[in-house]
């Protein structure tokens, strides 16, 4: 039920963003989808390590992202609100798909 709330905060906080709402609740809601969205693809391609070790690391991976999104748009003089939300949607998705389709290898 938590990992459900979490994910309809953080698509509200995308749409929000997206239409360009003028809402109080826009800035929270986007600062939460940014930070969530890389943190779970990431912390379902480090299933392997214990909780805490998990969630921390996925919460540095997820700041590491969104840096590097938005230094890349800088530097190519693309910044935009929109087009940040969108890449780090496509760059979670891309992490959590490749954790869905890689098979582990056995040893």
């Amino acid at each position: 039920m938590l990992a459900g709330g979490a994910t309809a905060l953080g698509t509200a906080g995308a749409v929000l963003a997206l239409a360009d709402a003028h809402s109080w609740m826009r800035g929270p809601l986007t600062l939460f989808f940014l930070l969530a969205a890389p943190a779970s693809a990431l912390a379902a391609v480090l299933r392997g390590l214990d909780p805490l070790g998990r969630t921390l690391t996925a919460l540095a991976g997820a700041i590491v992202v969104d840096m590097l999104v938005a230094q890349g748009m800088l530097a190519v003089h693309r910044w935009s609100v929109t087009g940040g939300i969108i890449a780090v949607t496509v760059i979670s998705l891309c992490i959590l798909l490749s954790c869905v389709t890689v098979k582990p290898i056995k040893t």
